[in-house]
């Protein structure tokens, strides 16, 4: 590897360089302790140097020195992992340098061409690999450890790496961490100690920061039922949340397809780099935030202050530019944000050079003041560029005080300016939601205003106190604006908690969970929704058409076809737009309420919200999202509620009894009309508004569940707590109301308001930050999704261990190797076909599967046979034989049972095996040995073909051998050759091979002597022809004669055939081989199957490798 140019020290005290070939301009040198004459302390010290110390010339044990003649200044040009590489270098360096530095006069001259010349070269082979890189010298210095240390195949991207150490036991090791982006590598060498650790993302359990008595702070990661803990790192936050990043990519990209969507800085594992990952990570953040659609990315940050006009104060935060909206959060701790679409904007004022201020002009006669902003003159023109506006004048035609501002970022100095109101227009109005005119939506208005429509002249005091709702709500949109420019502040979650009028819940709805952006940015796209997936039949469809009738069947509005038409179009069109997700249980109960309150374009965006932004991965079929979330709330449970942890050590409980709660966001178990009230939190708060009332919903209930004797009771006592939440603030009439379950008990049980335990909630921990709940949920999907694939690999095994004589603790670790060779397909490539015939909702045996490639791969590590040559045929017939849907993928049932077959079967079972390879249409395969491309599965799962295949198993009766057709005389030769090929290498292989040789020509004679009795007139130089095909007896003297001889029979088979048709049944081979005692001792061999298990854990990677 050539180095940038560097002034180096030759003369040291330790004398760790010997010097291999020099000449008169350029030293090639070696490193002591590596090579010929290497080891002792020298050795060791030079080792312990080299993963300490960051230097390239103190790790490469090669390099290539420049000089001059009359210069006593050596500079380092090059480097090497081994002598090969470094050679290749000092050749291109005679060749193409030594006759060039002749025509210089002086050395300052000479030098100074041979560092130009190396930089170019440097400067050549990084503009690729490295240009995204901050440094890429050191980097390239890491790469060239990397490689030497961990042997990874070539294709394994480098994203970053730290100093750090390593606690094996309570003893630090001092090393290096290597982040790449399928594995975690460490590495440390201290005096002779070698410590080497290379874990892949995929198989991590646990990652998270940590802290103990003897660790201030560390990383703690398990795998492999194993606790690595790295410490003394100088950025822990910033290497967490690589580490964090890497393995998120790594399960969405190999388990989770379903809630994969390729980031444009991680479209492709071979590009991904640590920068990429950081922005990605805040691109991640700024959108949960400001619940923006996943397309956003965050371009720009700039700090600046707004001028608050309803609290008449600067408040300082942050501007954050994406491509489509201009966003403003507070870091003063006054909870403001504001949100800006670029649709919004109407002008950019002339920014004020005093004030370092802009004034961005909104529809709805609104103003925002953005001041001491360093670079305001770029960042009003980028705001200009991307609204397709031009400068604004310098006054407004109005002179008019505006009653309240959008000021995002306003000055130090005291309250902003006034700012003009715009010019009275008719066509400047706000833009609400729900009124784009250009929107093409299904013509329908919110069920609750259809099936109850509120009475004006209703003067009764619940009534009364919705209007003064609706007057709280319309004095707070005077001061904090309305719409999609509304100010966010803590007065507004304090009218939420209080509840939200009837009036304005779809509306307020639309606007805190984002999907009014969607809307207004897809216009007219639900519509050709439902046209296109008007009368599709899929399964999706058919469990919709069967839960329809389930949703909120109490409510007047789903009694009718209104109703139900409507439900049907939304999840119809939902499961068209998403087929990944399609229609999942626990979706029409949410769409319902929706429908509720909003029109129907609008609940079709509210759902495409929640399943896609704010309930990520819970509507599919594995429900991760939810069970992820079920994790967070025992942490939680056990963070505030210790008491409740005490009594009930297993909290398994509450996650299958709260798995409703975040599933329907207690819909399904609250009354309609105080459920709505929690729906309203939860578009405002998001997950954190259900944790929260989840511990509330605990807290009120401690005592009752302390006292509990068992499950069934604790659930009795839940199920009667929420039968006696009401609303009592609700205007909705008896009838529309939901009839709770335990009605009967309710005088027994005290009812709770659900405006009091929603306040409650938020008073008791509304301290929970929405940041730690996004962490949790990131460090608890990994353990789910490994417990999930823990049980995947519990039932295959299950299964596999009633067909194989295999123990369990030896198909653990085939399961292993099987779903690794499945990883190693995938790690290095987007669009890898076994990567896409991944499906975790098919059955447990069909999830995992390996095409023709993986499978030759991992076969070739674990047949029994170790020196058998021809391996690629034998793979390859093994395959189309064990592949019995032949669609080009086995499974782990098929695999084993052919390994079971090799390794466990009696000689006769096994000799069936070989045979049967050479059967038709294998035979076929010879001369064309290219794996079947797999077939396509269809969309929609055919249940019926599943039955029948499952039946057929059943019925299928055990195959004997009288059931085998026989095999020709192109099979048989095939045949002999295989078993020359198994015995190649074997002490007995002279044995064999006469054996092999015998058995040939006795059932050659045999042949001979039936066509004779047969056909008494037919000539014998067929037969004679025949024989010489095959090797005779006499004939085999050396392995390499019968190898040659059987190589001979290939090219005379095709002559041979088309003049005698001949062929042999399974028990004539098998009698004539069962004479051989040579032959029988080989197959009957036991052969040790943890052996090659070990070797195969160890060399399946550098196999990869070396593909």
């Amino acid at each position: 590897m050539w180095l940038k140019p560097e002034e180096i020290l030759l003369k040291n005290a330790f004398k760790l360089w010997v010097t291999e070939k020099d000449n008169e301009y350029f030293v090639l040198q070696r490193r002591r302790g590596y090579g010929e004459g290497g080891g002792g302390l020298t050795g060791l010290l030079v080792g312990t140097l080299d993963t300490v110390l960051d230097s390239t010339s103190k790790v490469a044990p090669f390099r290539i020195l420049h000089h001059t003649p009359d210069s006593q200044v050596y500079w380092s040009i090059a480097c090497g992992a081994t002598k090969e590489e470094i050679v290749e270098h000092w050749e291109w360096l005679q060749q193409n340098i030594m006759r060039t530095l002749s025509v210089f006069d002086s050395s300052d001259d000479i030098t100074s061409f041979v560092q130009g010349k190396i930089r170019g070269l440097i400067a050549e082979e990084g503009k690729v690999s490295l240009v995204l890189e901050d440094d890429p010298e050191k980097f390239r210095e890491a790469l060239l450890r990397f490689e030497k240390w961990f042997e990874l195949p070539q294709k394994e991207k480098l994203v970053t790496y730290y100093s750090c150490s390593y606690w094996k036991g309570r003893v630090p090791c001092q090393g290096w961490l290597y982040l790449s982006t399928n594995f975690l590598c460490f590495y440390s060498y201290l005096l002779g100690a070698e410590v080497k650790l290379v874990i892949s993302w995929d198989e991590i359990w646990r990652l998270e920061k940590t802290s103990n008595v003897i660790l201030t702070e560390s990383i703690h990661v398990q795998a492999h039922g194993e606790d690595h803990y790295f410490s003394m790192l100088l950025h822990l936050n910033e290497t967490f949340l690589i580490m964090e990043q890497l393995a998120d990519y790594s399960i969405k990209r190999l388990f989770d397809k379903e809630s994969f969507q390729r980031e444009p800085a991680l479209s492709d594992p071979l590009q991904i780099t640590k920068r990429g990952l950081e922005t990605n990570a805040r691109s991640e953040q700024f959108r949960a935030f400001f619940r923006l659609p996943k397309e956003e990315n965050l371009l720009e940050v700039h700090e600046s202050f707004l001028w608050v006009p309803f609290s008449h104060y600067n408040t300082l935060g942050k501007i954050c530019l994406s491509e489509n909206y201009l966003c403003f959060a507070s870091q003063d701790g006054s909870q403001c944000h504001v949100i800006i679409p670029m649709r919004e904007v109407q002008c950019i004022k002339k920014p004020d050079s005093s004030s370092r201020a802009l004034t961005v002009c909104v529809r709805g006669k609104r103003a925002l003041r953005f001041s001491e902003v360093r670079d305001y003159e770029r960042l009003a023109n980028t705001i200009r560029s991307r609204c397709g506006i031009t400068a604004s004048p310098l006054h407004s035609a109005s002179t008019e005080v505006t009653h309240f501002y959008y000021c995002v970022f306003l000055s130090l100095q005291g309250p902003c300016s006034l700012i003009n109101h715009f010019e009275d227009n008719p066509d400047d109005v706000t833009l609400m939601v729900g009124q784009k005119g250009s929107s093409k939506a299904v013509s329908t208005e919110a069920l609750m205003t259809v099936f109850h429509p509120q009475d004006v002249e209703n003067l009764d005091p619940k009534m009364l106190k919705e209007k003064m709702k609706e007057q709280s709500w319309n004095i707070h949109f005077s001061e904090y604006g309305r719409g999609t420019s509304m100010f966010f502040t803590k007065k507004t979650r304090d009218l939420i908690v209080r509840g939200v009028p009837e009036a304005l819940r779809g509306e307020l709805w639309m606007l805190f969970s984002g999907a009014v952006n969607d809307m207004a940015t897809h216009p007219g796209y639900y519509t050709e929704l439902v046209e296109q997936s008007l009368g599709t039949s899929t399964l999706a469809t058919d469990e919709i058409e069967r839960d329809l009738h389930r949703s909120l069947p109490e409510h007047p509005a789903f009694q009718s076809d209104t109703g139900i038409s409507a439900l049907r179009r939304v999840l119809t069109a939902y499961a068209y737009r998403n087929p990944k997700i399609g229609y999942c249980q626990a979706m029409n109960i949410l769409t319902s309420v929706l429908l509720l309150y909003a029109k129907e374009e609008e609940a079709f965006w509210l759902l495409v919200a929640v399943c896609e932004r704010m309930l990520p991965d819970y509507f599919n079929r594995r429900i991760i999202g939810a069970l992820v979330d079920q994790a967070v709330f025992e942490e939680l449970i056990r963070e505030q509620l210790p008491q409740l942890v005490e009594h009930m050590t297993d909290l398994s409980f509450f996650s299958s009894v709260s798995l409703s709660w975040f599933l329907t966001l207690f819909i399904s178990v609250l009354p309609i009309e105080s459920a709505v009230n929690v729906v309203d939190c939860f578009f405002y708060d998001g997950i954190k508004a259900i944790l929260q009332l989840g511990l509330a919903v605990l807290d009120y209930n401690m005592e009752a569940l302390i006292s509990c004797h068992d499950d069934a009771e604790a659930v009795t006592i839940l199920n009667k707590f929420f039968d006696s939440v009401t609303n009592k603030d609700s205007p909705l009439p008896p009838t529309v109301q939901q009839a709770s379950v335990g009605n009967n008990d309710k005088a027994s049980h005290v009812s709770v308001d659900i405006s009091e335990l929603i306040r409650e909630a938020y008073e008791k921990y509304g301290t929970i930050r929405s940041e730690e709940v996004e962490s949790s949920r990131k460090r608890n999907k990994l353990y789910v999704i490994q417990t999930l694939e823990d049980t995947t690999k519990q039932n295959v095994i299950r299964v596999v261990s009633q067909e194989v004589k295999f123990s369990a603790s030896h198909l653990d670790e085939l399961y292993y190797l099987f779903k690794r060779q499945h990883f190693l397909s995938c790690y290095w490539t987007m669009n890898s076909p076994v990567l896409l015939h991944h499906d975790p909702s098919l059955a447990y045996l069909e999830q995992y599967q390996l095409g023709f490639q993986q499978f030759s791969m991992l076969f070739s590590l674990l047949e029994p046979w170790t020196l058998c040559t021809g391996k690629s045929n034998l793979s390859l017939w093994v395959f189309r034989l064990i592949d019995e849907n032949q669609d080009g993928l086995v499974n782990f049932r098929e695999f084993c049972y052919a390994l079971d077959t090799l390794y466990s079967g009696s000689f006769t079972n096994k000799l069936k095996f070989l045979f049967k390879l050479h059967l038709p249409p294998e035979e076929e395969l010879i001369t064309s040995p290219q794996p079947l491309k797999a077939r396509s599965r269809p969309g929609k799962v055919d249940l019926q073909a599943y039955l029948k295949q499952w039946q057929d198993e059943i019925l299928k009766k055990e195959e004997t051998i009288k059931d085998l057709p026989r095999i020709n005389q192109t099979q048989f030769i095939q045949f002999s050759k295989t078993l020359y090929n198994l015995f190649h290498g074997d002490p007995e292989e002279e044995a064999l091979y006469r054996a092999v040789a015998h058995v040939t020509s006795l059932l050659l004679r045999m042949e001979e002597v039936g066509r004779r009795l047969q056909e008494p007139s037919s000539p014998t130089k067929p037969a004679t022809a025949t024989r010489e095909g095959l090797p005779s007896e006499e004939a085999v003297t050396s392995p390499e004669s019968s190898d040659a001889s059987s190589t001979h029979s290939g090219q005379d088979a095709g002559s041979s055939l088309s003049e005698v048709e001949w062929s042999f049944s399974f028990e004539q081979v098998l009698a004539s081989l069962l004479n051989e005692p040579a032959i029988v001792s080989f197959f009957e061999r036991p052969t040790l199957i943890q052996t090659r298990l070990d070797q195969a854990k160890g060399t399946q990677l550098k196999v990869k490798a070396n593909k």
